[in-house]
């Protein structure tokens, strides 16, 4: 298979390809369709995984960025505020007895 395309199909395939199985079975069927040799599918069986791991990362940090920015953006209490404030009503209610 030329490099070119190889790399091409390896980052369009890494998107998708999250898990060891599924990345066996994509290189699975391209050792049976004859578009890669058994010993190119082993090299490209951990390109899969590597590219799905990295993506997934990439993934996860922009949902958590995301999160955080929507967090933000509501305004919420944090839990060390809300901790804080359970502390401080505990006080006052002490006081008060």
């Amino acid at each position: 298979m030329k490099n070119t395309l190889k790399k091409g199909l390896s980052l369009g395939l890494g998107l998708a390809v999250t898990t060891k199985e599924q990345a066996e079975k994509v290189v699975d069927e391209l050792v049976e369709k004859g578009e890669i040799s058994k010993q190119e599918s082993k090299e490209f069986f951990q390109e899969l995984l590597e590219k799905g791991k990295e993506t997934q990362k990439q993934l996860d940090d922009k949902i958590s960025s995301k999160l955080h920015q929507l967090l933000d953006e509501l305004d919420l209490a944090t839990k060390e505020e809300v901790d804080k404030l359970k502390k401080r009503i505990e006080e006052l209610e002490k006081d008060k007895d």
